[in-house]
């Protein structure tokens, strides 16, 4: 059973810890609207301005929702919910005196134009301080705005590989493997959720200021204990597949009949999982005495463990772990994760209803405030659905509106 919630309330409505913030949303793809989404997700009015053809990824399908002119892709529909869309072309006079307009009657801006890009909308830092001097204003890159790479464009994909995190995402070369990107785009996620800190630290400290986050640099900060290990060794951590590089045992492990992780995360843990395993011996051999002699020895360790593990499913295995309180789980799809029984008890899965896509599937809020909940209030906006809504908040009579839609700038 899903946690379904109804779409339709207006901004004003909205509650949440961050209800009567207004965000100007310019981005688009993933990084800065999923920034956008946990925003608005917290109570946040998010004016989202798309181009005519609408953000990018409306058009990242298969898989699709919807029929003709509606149909639009699931990725948009992941991280664009509690948002109003504008549809506006940004090349004429006109449509920029609107941009400016919000950029006046906005609290925070979040853009992920390359460098310069604003400057050429005539929205250069300057001219944003004198049409708001308290904006908070976050400019997402991929690799910054200035050094040799900062006029490159930015992908997850290439942030990955440059960052220094594919590298030790995937089996070693030895067995067949190579270096792999993570499952989702971690590092477009990360710099979204890096954004949202800046962001609400910046309203915290109460003065308007620019904030700048890159894919490079924070898929460099993620990098975190494999780069002290980097640092200390003295040398790049080599891939392990799903072992930890300091931890052991903490990895996946085939059982008769599938897969299940098994974390060892202290020593209390360790003679636990012996007597779960019935390998008590190991408790008293000196290869293992500790952590430390498990990661040197980790090469003798695992298959010992491995041929144990095998022989039985992996349902009687974490049965046995759990009694134990040993950490361990099945190896989940995705669909799996979310109707998973605790899952299902943390509202994660849950839905929206959208006014002509019906029932809309969302994963739930990972975030829970006991007195200023944050909620999934509207489903993400069809291309320029609230156009004339927003214009009428920024002041524009019906006639003034006709007129803009006549000249293509809406």
């Amino acid at each position: 059973m899903t946690n379904e919630t109804s779409a339709g309330r207006p901004p004003a409505t909205v509650s949440g810890p961050l209800a009567g913030l207004r965000v100007l949303d310019l981005s688009t793809v993933l990084a800065g609207p999923y920034c956008t989404m946990v925003l608005g997700d917290l109570g946040a009015d998010v004016v989202k301005v798309e181009p005519p053809t609408g953000d990018a990824t409306r058009g990242y399908g298969p898989p699709w929702v919807g029929e003709g002119e509606q149909r639009v892709a699931a990725y948009f529909l992941s991280v664009n919910r509690n948002k109003r869309s504008l549809r506006l072309g940004l090349r004429s006079e006109r449509s920029r005196e609107v941009l400016r307009r919000l950029v006046a009657r906005s609290d925070v801006l979040v853009e992920n134009f390359r460098p310069g890009g604003m400057a050429r909308l005539g929205l250069d830092d300057e001219t944003l301080e004198a049409l708001h001097p308290g904006l908070i204003h976050l400019s997402i890159t991929g690799f910054g705005p200035d050094g040799p790479d900062a006029a490159k464009p930015g992908y997850d994909f290439i942030a990955q590989a440059v960052g220094g995190l594919m590298s030790i995402t995937g089996f070693p070369d030895s067995d067949g493997g190579g270096p792999t990107k993570v499952g989702v785009a971690i590092s477009d996620v990360v710099t979204g959720l890096l954004g949202c800190i800046a962001v609400l630290a910046a309203l915290r400290d109460g003065r308007g200021q620019r904030i700048d986050v890159s894919l490079l640099e924070s898929t460099l900060a993620v990098l975190i204990n494999q780069a002290q290990n980097a640092f200390v060794g003295g040398a790049s951590p080599e891939r392990r597949g799903n072992a930890h590089p300091n931890i052991v045992p903490y990895e996946t492990f085939a059982t008769a009949d599938g897969e299940i992780a098994i974390a060892v995360g202290s020593e209390r843990q360790w003679p636990r999982l012996c007597r779960a395993l019935d390998l008590d011996s190991l408790t008293s051999d000196a290869r293992f005495a500790d952590n430390d002699a498990r990661v040197r020895n980790r090469d003798e360790l695992r298959p010992i463990l491995a041929e144990r593990l095998h022989g039985a499913t992996s349902v009687e295995w974490l049965a046995r772990l759990d009694s134990a309180e040993v950490p361990a789980g099945p190896v989940n799809d995705v669909l799996a994760a979310i109707e998973s029984p605790q899952a299902q008890a943390r509202s994660m899965d849950a839905a929206v209803h959208h006014p002509l896509l019906g029932r809309l599937r969302q994963v739930g809020l990972p975030y829970k405030l006991s007195v200023t909940p944050a909620a999934i209030s509207a489903p993400p906006p069809l291309l320029g659905e609230h156009s004339e809504q927003v214009l009428a908040e920024l002041g524009y009579d019906p006639d003034e509106v006709r007129l803009l839609r006549e000249a293509k700038v809406i």
